[in-house]
């Protein structure tokens, strides 16, 4: 192989270890103004877009041992690679794609998995790993707090019920 594509090749399998998630897209009908947003968005989510060439990515690919890409690997091919929430890099592609009207994603790869569009979309459909972990947090903490409210309670009602018998027999005097 050439020292040139070698190179490359080298490039992007770099960019391709980057995240444990991989994302292609057909950038044809994006403008420069329009892929400047779109990786400004992305970097929001500590994700990267690249443009590459497809023979390039299908080396990089079997290099790395990814799934076989070749099905995708026609017209221009950009990679959404980076961050540690593919399903928040799938609702930021989703979303800039539908604002734009422009192109969807061609396929993604989630660790070994090779996932649809429509399996994409589902991914976009998840809740953020922020949502995710307050959800949790919640989850461990609610017992906690259910436990603090009991214990509390037993002392709050013998309180209530001396200060209910003392009003009583103030009464009564």
């Amino acid at each position: 192989m050439r020292a040139e594509k070698q190179y490359l090749v080298n490039e992007v399998s770099t960019h391709l270890g980057k995240s444990d998630f991989v994302f292609l897209t057909n950038f044809e009908r994006i403008t420069v103004a329009e892929s400047r947003e779109l990786r400004s968005r992305l970097s929001e989510r500590g994700a990267e877009f690249h443009v590459v060439k497809n023979s390039v990515l299908n080396v990089a690919a079997r290099d790395r041992n990814l799934p076989g890409l070749d099905t995708w690997l026609a017209g221009p091919t950009a990679i959404v690679v980076g961050g540690q929430d593919p399903s928040g890099v799938a609702q930021t592609l989703r979303k800039f794609f539908r604002e734009k009207k422009k192109n969807e994603v061609k396929v993604g790869l989630l660790g070994e998995k090779t996932l649809t569009r429509n399996d994409v979309n589902a991914l976009a459909d998840l809740p953020s790993l922020e949502v995710l972990k307050g959800q949790l947090l919640n989850l461990f903490t609610l017992p906690a707090t259910r436990m603090a409210s009991l214990l509390n309670a037993v002392p709050t009602s013998v309180v209530t019920l001396l200060t209910a018998r003392a009003d009583k027999e103030k009464g009564e005097n």
